[in-house]
């Protein structure tokens, strides 16, 4: 739940330096307005959602070697590290290299917004820098901190609210805001006195100018697509259209760990089976060869996902093989509260129930109900077949 807490000010900070962009294209001092420059970072940028992460570290040098007192070569080199970090956290726990670049670029942006107070540039940089702190605080559960930089990813992007402009570029951060702001505390009545001092925004005014960033945007379309697939997907019942979004994102960037995983579970959830057995199964040929962002967290999705499909064919064997990778995956992880390994591990108990095994069964739910929450649908389910037992 406190991850959901920083999730409005982290996106909407997260929107600083991509809303910046329409202000820099009216100002020919701002260093994104040269074309050459924006058709430079947008292949880049591109790479880094390939996770061709070193490509992307080679291609940036040049812009750090002409624009060393700006904030954008640092920023964009702790876009890189953020994803490579996004797809499987457990690998970058320290993140320090994201920390160190994203500090770099909030000492030269704030250098420019000291020279001058007004510098809207300046400004959507901080809120993006402290937007993603923000984020990968609160993932490592880093309460204070997390707390801290997003109070300030949301004080600037109050600073800048007033500039506002139909530009797709610049609507990224106003669909964000629109739609969270709502959300959270639709979800999280108890965090409604948190928002109580914002303005009100509009979930449906939201999704609209976030499909028309993902459709028109030049420097956010992706990202634009990337949180129109989750909202779309999980939060507003419209699977076939977030099915759609990861589709394309998954075969635009087919090297992305993120994008296949979430693809997968989309087919699975839409009932397409076939297709979801198919990407499960190569997520593990990567995951097995060591492919850059496959681990834990694309085994214990796709292990827990093609347990369920072999089991309902009757490939018991199969099934068990990919329950236990689930499980083993999970704990490779510390990832033991999440609910495809308590199912993993639950399941494995039934298979052996109704193969007879009964003291394997008997360990499968006791481990279940030690690894559960006592409020968990899946603990009362083990603790009623341990009384059975």
């Amino acid at each position: 739940m406190i991850r959901k807490l920083f999730l409005l000010s982290i996106l909407i900070g997260s929107a600083g330096l991509l809303n910046a962009q329409y202000v820099m294209k009216q100002d020919s001092s701002i260093l994104l307005n040269n074309m050459y420059i924006q058709i430079e970072v947008n292949e880049s940028v591109n790479a880094i959602y390939n996770a061709e992460h070193d490509k992307v570290e080679k291609d940036f040098e040049w812009l750090k070697y002409r624009f060393p007192n700006h904030p954008l070569p640092y920023f964009l080199y702790g876009l890189n590290e953020w994803w490579k970090i996004l797809p499987e956290p457990s690998a970058y726990e320290g993140g320090e290299k994201l920390i160190a670049y994203l500090d770099t670029a909030q000492y030269y942006a704030e250098k420019m917004e000291e020279a001058d107070e007004d510098n809207l540039e300046a400004t959507f940089f901080l809120a993006a820098i402290h937007g993603f702190k923000g984020r990968f605080y609160a993932d490592n559960q880093s309460w204070t901190k997390a707390a801290f930089s997003a109070r300030n990813a949301l004080n600037y992007m109050e600073e800048s609210k007033g500039n506002r402009n139909l530009s797709p570029e610049f609507l990224f951060g106003d669909a964000l805001y629109n739609y969270y702001v709502e959300w959270v505390p639709e979800n999280y009545p108890i965090l409604k006195p948190v928002l109580r001092f914002f303005d009100d925004g509009d979930k449906k005014l939201g999704v609209e100018q976030l499909t028309k960033v993902a459709q028109n945007a030049f420097y956010t379309r992706t990202e634009a697509q990337y949180f129109l697939m989750r909202i779309l997907a999980l939060d507003e019942g419209e699977l076939q259209k977030g099915l759609q979004l990861s589709e394309y994102l998954h075969e635009t960037y087919p090297q992305n760990a993120y994008f296949h995983r979430f693809y997968a579970r989309l087919l699975y959830t839409a009932g397409k089976i076939q297709d979801s057995e198919r990407e499960c199964l190569e997520i593990f040929q990567r995951l097995d060869s060591g492919a850059i962002g496959y681990g834990g967290t694309s085994g214990r999705y796709a292990g827990f996902f093609l347990g369920q499909i072999y089991e309902r064919k009757g490939n018991i064997d199969e099934a068990k093989k990919y329950y236990e990778r689930a499980m083993i995956s999970s704990e490779s992880i510390n990832e033991e509260d999440a609910g495809y390994y308590l199912y993993s591990i639950y399941h494995l108990g039934l298979i052996a129930e109704k193969q007879g095994d009964t003291e394997l069964a008997e360990f499968y739910y006791k481990k279940t109900k030690k690894k559960a929450d006592r409020s968990q649908g899946v603990f009362k389910s083990a603790r009623n077949k341990l009384r059975e037992l």
